[in-house]
Order: C-alpha cells, then structure tokens, then sequence
C-alpha cells in the first residue's frame, strides 16, 4: 500500500509540473498582443499631453491636472467618470 501511494503521489507530481509549463508562443499571438497594446495606450489618443523626460504627465499643465502617472484619466474626479 505504501509503495502504491508513494506511485501514484510521483505520477500526481509530474502530471501537475508538466501542466505549468507556458506554451510557446506563436507569431500570430505575437501579432495580436501588440496590436492590443498600441490600440490601448493613452499617449496615442492625447498628443496634445505635456509630458516630463520620465514621460509622466506635467501636473504644471491644466490639461494634466487629473491623470494618473501613466496617463490614463484619474475616475476619483466627477469629469472622468
């Protein structure tokens, strides 16, 4: 019996350390994650945005004054909700 538990308990073991392993990526999923991540980002839709040489928005600016640091609008004010 103990050597029927201490089987089953390696093949459980190597059963779940195969299912963690990433799936190699393709160049089609490639393509499609970073056509997703240039549609998304904030600075494409707000050209007119003062940023710092970090590339944070300038808070000095009223049009920055209510984006968080990346640029998205900050929901905690009534205009961006």
């Amino acid at each position: 019996m103990k050597k029927f538990l201490t089987a089953m308990s390696i093949v459980l073991g190597l059963g779940l350390a195969n299912a963690q392993q990433a799936v190699p990526a393709t160049k089609a999923t490639v393509k499609q994650t970073t056509k997703t991540v240039k549609a998304v980002k904030p600075e494409a839709a707000k050209p007119a945005m003062k940023l710092k040489k970090d590339g944070t928005p300038d808070k000095r600016f009223k049009e920055n004054q209510k984006l968080k640091k990346d640029g998205t609008p900050d929901k905690r004010y009534k205009t961006n909700k």
